[in-house]
């Protein structure tokens, strides 16, 4: 991978990670269209940690005051909604791991999941849900509101993220308009889910980078990591802002456009 792979692979990856379109379906595509090779375990590391750096960055005052409220929760009994989103954002993530690891120790997506027809099918499928969700969604409650209900059904919708395609900010987001939060809410919360979703598999795959003893270029990683910080950091600013403006529809659009596009490579090939 050239410096230039780099740069545009860790903007992709800053950019998809957060918009509910899917990062899976668009990594495949600089392979399949340009023959590019696979970005390689040291760069997906690398650009996982940039997004979550954004993230980190970007809801700084919120995690902080999360984190005071939840041990306020634990050591005081001092309940409030601080504390209560945060023990929605673990209790939130508790699906995802369970299925991950079943996923991973049978090897599900590697043997069975990671091609395109899947990625096609899910791309397309899941833009018609969040299509039918948006235009149904009662939007009268925020992240704060959220229930054992709310975070019981959007944690397994995280679940289905681990099939290629889906887009975990995508079903998360989707299941939580199901579930009454305005579509800011639904995006802060869906972003909020993310930190630990991308700390469990990043710690696993920097664990087997780590013990792998493959070659690392340094200057490529720090590279892949900065770019996708910056890209992921600018895609939630003003995702949030336009979100209200637009809605959803531009994504669903463009997610069935992508769903066409990958038909015709498989056609192709």
């Amino acid at each position: 991978m050239d410096w230039l792979q780099a740069v545009l692979l860790a903007i992709l990856q800053g950019l998809t990670e957060f918009l509910p379109i899917s990062s899976s379906a668009h990594l495949i595509l600089p392979s399949q269209i340009l023959g590019w090779v696979e970005q390689g375990l040291a760069f997906d590391v690398a650009v996982h940690v940039g997004s979550l750096a954004a993230v980190l960055i970007y809801f700084r005052r919120e995690v902080a005051d999360m984190i005071a409220a939840w041990f306020s929760w634990v050591f005081k009994g001092e309940k409030s909604a601080n504390g209560r989103l945060a023990w929605a954002v673990l209790w939130g993530t508790i699906p995802v791991g369970l299925v991950g690891i079943v996923f991973s120790y049978f090897k599900i997506v590697d043997n069975y999941l990671r091609t395109t027809e899947v990625i096609a099918a899910t791309t397309i499928l899941f833009a018609l849900v969040l299509w039918w969700a948006d235009s149904q969604a009662k939007q009268q409650r925020d992240e704060h509101s959220i229930k054992v209900k709310d975070i019981i059904f959007i944690g397994c919708a995280q679940a289905l993220a681990l099939i290629p395609g889906t887009s975990r900010s995508g079903i998360t987001m989707t299941a939580a308009l199901m579930m009454g939060l305005t579509r800011t809410a639904a995006a802060r919360f869906s972003f909020l889910l993310s930190i630990p979703a991308i700390v469990l598999p990043g710690g696993l795959k920097s664990y087997e980078l780590a013990t792998s003893g493959m070659p690392v270029d340094w200057g490529l990683i720090a590279l892949g990591a900065g770019v996708s910080a910056i890209a992921a950091l600018t895609c939630i600013h003003y995702f949030l802002i336009l979100l209200d403006r637009v809605g959803f529809k531009p994504f669903i659009y463009y997610r069935l456009l992508l769903g066409v596009v990958l038909i015709w490579i498989i056609k192709q090939g």
